[in-house]
């Protein structure tokens, strides 16, 4: 396998850039490098030298040999003093003795092939509790199990197919159509969790909208505490879609300022009005605010399948009575607004919390789960033992390409294990 480097610089001035190198060939890299490579795990002062001798920087060294590193390879991590000359010479000393800069998530991509991680505990950057929860390995956890059923599944249709003559108990067919049901049945539920986990992950969208000039942009420059839009009385200031990102309920909601919902034959406004309406359609929720002080039917907007809308009353102070009919407000002086934040956070909560197995985090574990549930579907309704087990094969690649591939020789030493072959 290749060598592959790439640098990581902290911040601030006089900030220390680190290298990460990996690949067969390391070591030799290091000795070209340095002269004298360092015992292995230990941090060690050298002079690095390009190729044809000149001088690159004094740093400190790691060399770590195969598999205790990150990629499970020969490694080695050169910590530099800062600075762009420093970083570009040492780069281009790398690609000079056969390195070569890696491509985005390939030390990840690696540390998974070599079996240091899988892709669940690879890619945790969520928030902190689901990231903990992932990290720990919970839902890593749950993806080998299924692997591991499907794993027995196939080694006993296999059995079926492969050992007619070996008097395998009658039962073993029907055990494997019942436990790929009830699997189908696991994942088809891990899959069907209304994205919770990747709500979480990405954060919420809550678009705030209704008529002109009943306060939205105070409003979000209320809630967010600092001003992020124009406020202005004159009709139609909001033109474009602005947006700021707060936390609400422990979740990070980015709240959308929209353009007042009303016709008109601005072209600038028509246009700000259509986009307010587009991303108000696409958002997690969407806040409605009327005017306390101009009671008047609320704008209509079109609503996705299960989006929550929470109804708000702003200027109250101008007319208090209106409170009563839904969250009430005043942007002005602030009444309610700790009321609306609860009441945000509480749609916030129910969006992404989940007291069931971990979530899904990511598209592509999804695509993979509904991929094996679909095989899954197809293998239990297979009229033939060979269509079956085909199915069952995809089903455990699908799942492989999360948690990890599973050989023919797992497969061959469940059968083994399980049945009592040539004997």
């Amino acid at each position: 396998m290749d060598m592959i480097f790439a640098a990581a610089t902290g911040a601030g001035r006089g900030a220390v850039t680190m290298v990460r190198i990996s690949g067969a060939g390391s070591g030799g890299l290091l000795d070209a490098l340095c002269r004298r490579r360092p015992a292995p795990r230990v941090a060690s002062v050298r002079l690095l030298r390009s190729a044809p001798g000149e001088p690159l920087d004094r740093a400190l060294v790691l060399w770590l040999p195969a598999p205790r590193s990150y990629t499970g390879e020969d490694s080695a991590e050169l910590h530099l003093h800062g600075g762009r000359a420093v970083l570009t010479a040492v780069a281009d000393a790398l690609v000079a003795l056969g390195a070569r800069p890696a491509e985005p998530g390939e030390f990840t991509r690696r540390a998974f092939l070599n079996g240091r991680m899988d892709l669940v505990e690879a890619e945790t950057a969520a928030q902190r509790l689901q990231a903990l929860r992932q990290m720990e390995g919970a839902l890593g956890v749950r993806l080998r199990g299924w692997s591991e059923r499907l794993v027995r599944l196939l080694a006993q249709q296999e059995a079926l197919i492969d050992f007619p003559d070996e008097d395998l108990p009658p039962e073993v067919e029907a055990a494997v159509v019942a436990e790929i049901a009830a699997l189908g049945v696991e994942i088809g539920a891990a899959v069907d969790d209304d994205r919770r986990g990747e709500r979480l992950r990405e954060g919420l969208v809550f678009a705030i909208s209704g008529a002109p000039n009943v306060g939205k942009s105070s409003l979000i420059n209320a809630l967010v505490e600092r001003e992020v839009a124009i406020v202005a009385a004159t009709p139609g200031t909001t033109r474009d879609v602005l947006e700021a990102r707060i936390e609400l309920g422990g979740v990070p909601v980015t709240l959308l300022d929209t353009a007042g919902l009303r016709e008109s034959d601005d072209a600038i406004e028509a246009e700000g009005v259509r986009r307010a309406r587009a991303r108000a359609a696409e958002a997690d929720a969407v806040v409605l605010v009327e005017d306390a002080s101009h009671p008047c039917q609320a704008p209509s907007i079109e609503r996705q399948a299960g989006q929550h809308v929470v109804r708000v009353v702003n200027k109250i102070d101008l007319a208090p009575a209106a409170a009563h009919v839904a969250v009430g407000v005043s942007a002005l002086t602030g009444t309610g607004l700790d009321r609306l934040r609860e009441a945000l956070a509480d749609v916030a909560r129910r969006l992404t919390q989940s007291d069931g197995p971990p979530p899904l985090t990511r598209a592509r574990h999804r695509a993979a789960l509904i991929e094996a549930g679909a095989r899954l579907h197809a293998a239990g309704a297979a009229l033939l033992p060979e269509l079956r087990g085909e199915d069952l094969r995809l089903a455990m690649r699908a799942i492989g390409r999360v948690s990890g591939t599973v050989g023919v020789e797992d497969i061959l030493d469940s059968v083994f294990r399980q049945f009592c072959i040539g004997k």
